[in-house]
């Protein structure tokens, strides 16, 4: 299957090892550089500068957690497979959760400080570049204050909702969406409670009076889309397209209640690939918290809804379905072609607007021109508050998540309106499914989308897609010459 450039194929852990084991030794001809000052870093994200970090390729992700309560930090070990992309005397992990009790490199001590939101890490021995090597940190992982994400607290246990930059807050990694990588979670907690996380279960195990869980996902994924759940939950085992395997996620007592929506997962699982192909992972899922999140989350195989929105009784049943559409979509945008920057996060929630809309057009006769429209006519309004829908201003002090500003949800969705409008439905529509299948399991950038979409329709795109992703003004729409965008309030 396809890699990020420059990433490694997955490596069985004995490899990594004994790989690992030869770059100590040739490292031992460079010599270990004295500690450095402890200071953060990053890779130079426009919107959060110091998220990620620069120096190594991570491939993997093994994490175990020992739950005790909510009221009680977890204790965990965080095993990470890499590559050294050039020459390391010390590397920076992204770490803000909990407190580090003790970090080793290729099975060596290794000193270790934390600078803001990074740990520092010493190796006993240099690392060569290209050279392999493991890092093991046993830390805690703290559930107690949920203000800035990673962790959520529910009425019986925890989810992860780690958008856009709290996974650091749950374990230490590489927290940008340019490093995917493999993960295995390894969970134990009291055996009243299920756990569930991304991918498929490799298998639970008895301890005394817990319950050891194992899951593995099959693809790459960004730290961001991360998702471990504990609770007293029911899992609702049924099939969907293909024979792919879907399981529910729901509060046990809840689960007659909310049947009747998550049932309805196979028909929009087999409706979307109706427009964009096969579905890109190995299995899905709604997962139901009881929790208030303000939000609700594409983690990978398992969306994180609130459980509020399924017990109501006055929302429409096309309205709640084409949220659960939304959600479903980002599986394609957002999780398998994941942004290469946070500037390119348009392209996640652009294309699970659309589709949620198309879905609404679908179940509810609300009109996909009649929403454009209306996203038409406050666009402008939408681009001077948040900024153009590729270049999004940076987030408001002290709330991270407010880059997820309307301009990137339906004023997206209406750059790829006005791209239909411009190459034809055919064309959009076979420029949707190439890009989903050229991108699989990578990173992209929204000069990759104009690239591709300017190949597919055989127009020059690049200066048309420009005004539209970063003016500050709408440009005209195509076909809808009537159409003002006015300052209205969002």
């Amino acid at each position: 299957m396809p890699q990020s450039p420059g990433k490694p194929a997955l490596i069985p852990w004995r490899t990594v090892r004994r790989r690992a084991a030869l770059a100590v030794v040739t490292a031992l001809l460079v010599g270990a550089a004295a500690p450095p000052s402890a200071s953060p870093q990053g890779v130079g994200d426009r919107l959060f500068p110091d998220l990620g970090n620069p120096g190594y390729d991570v491939a993997a992700y093994d994490i175990k957690f020992d739950y005790h309560a909510n009221s009680r930090p977890l204790d965990a070990v965080t095993t990470i497979a890499a590559r050294a992309t050039t020459g390391l005397d010390h590397f920076n992990l992204d770490f803000s959760g909990g407190t580090v009790r003790s970090v080793t490199v290729n099975g060596l001590p290794a000193q270790f400080a934390s600078a803001k939101e990074d740990l520092v890490v010493t190796p006993s021995v240099a690392l060569p570049a290209e050279g392999l090597f493991t890092v093991v940190v046993r830390h805690t992982s703290d559930p107690r204050d949920p203000k800035d994400g990673g962790w959520i607290r529910t009425k019986d246990g925890l989810v992860m909702a780690n958008q856009a930059d709290a996974g650091h807050r749950v374990f230490p990694c590489n927290d940008h969406p340019s490093d995917k990588a493999r993960f295995t979670f390894h969970v134990t907690a009291p055996s009243g409670l299920t756990v569930v996380a991304n991918g498929r279960p490799e298998g639970r195990a008895a301890r005394g009076a817990n319950t050891a869980w194992t899951y593995r996902t099959e693809h790459p994924m960004a730290t961001e889309l991360a998702q471990v759940a504990i609770g007293r939950s029911a899992v609702v085992h049924r099939t969907g397209p293909h024979g792919l395997p879907v399981r529910d996620v729901v509060p046990a007592a809840d689960r007659q209640r909310v049947e009747k929506w998550a049932s309805k997962t196979p028909e929009q699982i087999a409706w979307m690939e109706g427009k964009t192909g096969r579905y890109p992972f190995e299995n899905y899922g709604v997962l139901i918290a009881d929790a208030s999140t303000g939000f609700e989350l594409e983690t990978q195989t398992l969306s994180l809804f609130e459980r509020s929105l399924f017990v109501r009784d006055d929302l429409p049943a096309w309205y709640l379905e084409s949220i659960m559409v939304h959600e479903l979509a980002h599986q394609w945008f957002g999780d398998s072609v994941s942004p290469a920057t946070w500037s390119d996060l348009w392209l996640n929630e652009a294309h699970a607007t659309w589709y949620e809309a198309l879905y609404a057009e679908h179940k509810g006769g609300r009109t996909l021109d009649a929403r454009m429209r209306a996203a038409y006519e406050h666009s402008d309004a939408w681009r001077g508050d948040g900024g153009p829908p590729a270049l999004p201003k940076p987030p408001d002090p002290g709330r991270r998540i407010s880059i997820f500003r309307p301009v990137v949800y339906d004023g997206g969705a209406l750059v790829l309106y006005a791209l239909r409008q411009k190459i034809g439905a055919a064309s959009f529509d076979r420029l949707e499914r190439e890009w989903v299948n050229a991108h699989r399991d990578e990173t992209a950038t929204t000069a990759d989308f104009t690239a591709l979409a300017s190949q597919v329709s055989g127009q020059d795109l690049k200066e048309f897609l420009q005004d539209w992703l970063y003016g500050p003004k709408t440009p005209p729409m195509p076909g809808h010459a009537d159409w003002k965008a006015g300052a209205k309030p969002a």
